[in-house]
């Protein structure tokens, strides 16, 4: 591939650039090509910070370090990019000349694949998570952050940070200055309902937003995407709405208070305050933009292009005027699994033109499936997780049939090699669940050593589990109709807000 012969970047060809991926993730759409990795190639220094569209596109193509050799080819023999009257042009080189003999076994190599509706690993050690910092432009949660946030808030930071499960932020230290000018913030976070039971990865934000509601002791809502899943799946709008109160109940089993917390169904609550923020978002968002973002085309039904403005609005403290009056500069924090990001980079952007808050993100890991990190967890495969409504014997046997072990062929291998826990399934859920510090590390140094055997680790989990589960079933069991009505119910909510 050959480029135009200005080299190197101009100052003036870079704004131009910055434009255009204001609306393109990538050179050509949405999807990287040897286009990327020529124009990456231009640059002799790093864009300027201020670029911020250009500047994150340069660090989330340098992520990918040799392997943008195997992004894919052109889709067309010419690209020119025309921005304000910059022209830059791309060109094919012979095929063969770009991809070698070895063109064709490169491109079956895949990468790492993390957008709101499809998440698969590359390696059986799970997603790249320190790439994936540098291609969606976030901050690691680091020690010095930890440090903070233990010293504002005299608690140690939750084992989901310390041991890197929530792993990355935006502007996490924005909330933490608020803290410290005795100012308070709202959580947001969200569940889209596509079955009436939720599985052990759904919890992890939940659990995350409980414990940052008791430490912080401020308000939460909560989201149920039932138009989402209408847009997205083959379900009927009444279904999706049911099961958005079906899984409310689990949701309400996790503890959250009921006087600072308020759980809303997307279909139910559409209207007044909220629906006029939505238009706002819709009016300041091009269909350029969230087909750059989310990979929208031609095919996509206007409800999907719609939507990331109804994800975008919880954002904004003016979405809920029975709670915070009219109030829209309170800022949120939102805990989440790191593929949700989009959404919210997409809310980021268009927030201060509207006057409001950006708000800050917390960003986890994925749960990995039973059948190991690099496999997809479905609601729709009783056998990817372990589900809220499993029975001690299926945990049971889902733990010793399904979950992947780092476990060796032999026994006599076992005690000579060791165990891997970078893959082993059973000992990375522990990580989640297993709050002991001391046990855990026991737990590693033992089955790495060979001292503790495959079997062994998956019965510390299956006892974990189950006690967990069965725990967790009998709070649900309390949440009657009534109770759900009550947390679903537009209303004030327990708390004081300071002039911000």
């Amino acid at each position: 591939m050959v480029v135009s012969s200005r080299m190197p970047i101009s100052r003036e060809e870079e704004e131009a650039l910055n434009d255009y991926f204001l609306d393109n993730s990538y050179v050509e759409g949405f999807v990287t090509s040897q286009a990327d990795a020529t124009l990456f190639d231009l640059f002799i220094v790093t864009p300027s910070q201020d670029l911020y569209n250009l500047h994150r596109w340069y660090k989330h193509i340098a992520s990918f370090g040799s392997d943008r050799l195997k992004f894919p080819s052109l889709k067309r023999n010419c690209v020119t990019l025309s921005v304000n009257g910059i022209k830059l042009k791309m060109v094919n080189k012979n095929e063969e000349e770009i991809n070698g003999q070895e063109g064709v076994e490169q491109q079956q190599l895949s990468e790492d694949i993390v957008d709101p509706w499809n998440v698969q690993a590359s390696s059986n050690k799970g997603i790249d998570y320190d790439k994936l910092i540098d291609r969606f432009g976030s901050s690691r949660i680091d020690d010095a952050l930890l440090e903070r946030f233990e010293k504002i808030t005299n608690q140690k930071p939750h084992h989901f940070m310390r041991r890197g499960i929530f792993f990355s932020h935006r502007e996490m230290h924005k909330i933490l200055n608020f803290v410290e000018a005795g100012k308070k913030f709202f959580l947001y976070t969200g569940r889209g309902p596509s079955s009436e039971s939720m599985h052990l990865g759904h919890l992890i934000p939940f659990i995350m937003t409980k414990w940052l509601q008791d430490v912080f002791d401020v308000p939460l809502v909560i989201q149920l995407t039932d138009d989402e899943k209408y847009l997205w799946k083959d379900l009927k709008l009444e279904h999706c709405n049911k099961l958005a109160y079906e899984n409310a109940k689990d949701i309400i089993s996790v503890g959250f208070d009921i006087n600072k917390t308020f759980i809303f169904s997307d279909v139910d609550l559409m209207g007044g305050a909220f629906y006029k923020n939505v238009l706002k978002v819709q009016k300041h968002v091009t269909f350029n933009q969230v087909r750059g973002i989310f990979g929208f085309d031609e095919s996509s039904n206007i409800g999907k292009i719609m939507f990331p403005a109804i994800q975008a609005v919880p954002c904004f403290s003016s979405s809920f005027p029975f709670i915070f009056g009219e109030k829209k500069d309170i800022p949120c924090l939102i805990p989440c699994a790191i593929d949700q990001d989009p959404y919210f980079r997409m809310t980021r952007d268009v927030a201060p033109r509207l006057g409001f808050q950006k708000p800050a993100l917390l960003h986890s890991t994925f749960f990995p499936a039973l059948q190991g990190a690099m496999s997809k967890m479905s609601s729709s495969d009783e056998n990817s997780s372990i589900f809220l409504t499993d029975t001690a014997n299926q945990i049971k046997k889902k733990i010793n049939k399904y979950a992947f072990s780092g476990g060796k062929d032999t026994l006599e291998e076992h005690r000579e090699k060791g165990g891997d826990c970078e893959v082993d399934v059973s000992y990375m859920y522990l990580r989640f669940f297993l709050e002991d510090e001391i046990r855990l590390e026991e737990i590693h140094q033992q089955y790495s050593s060979g001292a503790m055997l495959t079997g062994e680790l998956k019965n510390e989990l299956i006892q974990i589990l189950q006690k967990m589960i069965f725990d967790h079933q009998a709070r649900r069991k309390a949440v009657t109709d009534d109770i759900v009505k009550q947390y679903m119910t537009p209303r004030p909510l327990n708390f004081s807000i300071r002039k911000q």
